[in-house]
């Protein structure tokens, strides 16, 4: 965060804008670690600074097999790997792996494998249609009871997203995670409210599917 990543790309001030400051990262670090999660599902990599900070909790926990999964198509296209490579230049690759698949490919086939993970990291493509899918597999591959982290939630498009699975599904934002980092305006808006820029969400436990003629507007 001091020194900034080996490498950015364009506009100006690219690496402040798309990566997770260091408070959020802490965090979101200290919550994985509060939740002994030993298998995390992150959607978007990056500069990697969240790669980071969930690898640390990783290795905090220290469960037998620790395991983290990245999902970024463009990580070498449009950032030249230099998450990936922060990633591997602090050891952190031993117990990551990365799908350079887009997430609608790579998540199907994570639930296919039978992946059970305890929480994920959501920062990938911030179209309504897209999250809704992210949010929809996701679900399936992380346990009940598990978490689910956002960034960006000031953002419209990922509010109604996450609302949508809050008020049909029984997700449950956990008080207070992320109070004490980012806060941005909803939807960039200086007259609107200030929220903080990351959200966590707890699955109910047991798991269940609503019947359709309970759709709840959101």
């Amino acid at each position: 965060m001091r020194e900034g990543p080996a490498w950015t790309r364009g506009p100006e001030r690219d690496f402040e804008i798309v990566t997770l400051p260091e408070r959020d990262c802490d965090l979101l670090r200290d919550l994985l670690i509060a939740d002994r999660a030993q298998t995390v599902v992150e959607v978007g990599l990056a500069y990697g600074s969240s790669a980071l900070a969930i690898a640390e909790a990783l290795l905090v926990v220290a469960s037998p097999q620790p395991r983290h999964i990245v999902i970024d198509p463009f990580q070498q296209q449009a950032f030249s790997d230099v998450g990936w490579n922060l990633l591997r230049s602090a050891g952190a690759d031993s117990i990551t792996s990365l799908l350079t698949v887009p997430s609608s490919v790579a998540l199907p086939q994570l639930l296919t494998d039978g992946v059970l993970a305890d929480a994920a990291f959501v920062d990938g493509s911030h179209r309504f249609h897209e999250v809704v899918v992210d949010l929809y597999f996701l679900r399936k591959i992380v346990r009940p009871g598990g978490l689910i982290v956002l960034d960006d939630d000031w953002t419209p498009s990922v509010r109604a997203a996450v609302r949508y699975y809050e008020r049909n599904l029984g997700w449950a934002e956990v008080p207070g995670a992320f109070d004490s980092g980012t806060h941005r305006f909803i939807g960039d808006d200086p007259a609107g409210e200030t929220v903080p820029r990351c959200r966590a969400m707890r699955l109910p436990d047991p798991s269940f599917e609503p019947p359709f003629e309970q759709f709840q507007p959101f």
